[in-house]
């Protein structure tokens, strides 16, 4: 992987952990703040429930950008409250 992508895969994450960092300020949607206090709880250090939290949201925007339709809020929600298992079934 060259420089030149590693700082592009940098950047989306720093973005989509930021992102997270807005639902779970902004309680929108709610399951945000719930499931970053319950991944918290349960012995996850700040950075890592954030980073489960994104991969959860990559995982839809890429299936959004790869099926052409909306973002599904209610999967992504369910999807959220799931963790610490993750989108495709493993664990995290």
């Amino acid at each position: 992987m060259s420089e030149h992508d590693d700082g592009e895969e940098s950047f989306a994450e720093d973005t989509l952990v930021q992102a997270i960092e807005n639902q779970i300020e902004s309680e929108s949607p709610a399951a945000a703040r719930a499931v970053f206090n319950k991944l918290t709880l349960v012995g996850y250090e700040r950075e890592d429930a954030l980073h489960l939290m994104a991969l959860v949201l990559a995982h839809e925007i890429e299936a959004m950008l790869a099926e052409d339709r909306p973002f599904d809020g209610q999967w992504y929600e369910q999807a959220l409250r799931a963790l610490p298992t993750l989108p495709d079934g493993s664990e995290a």
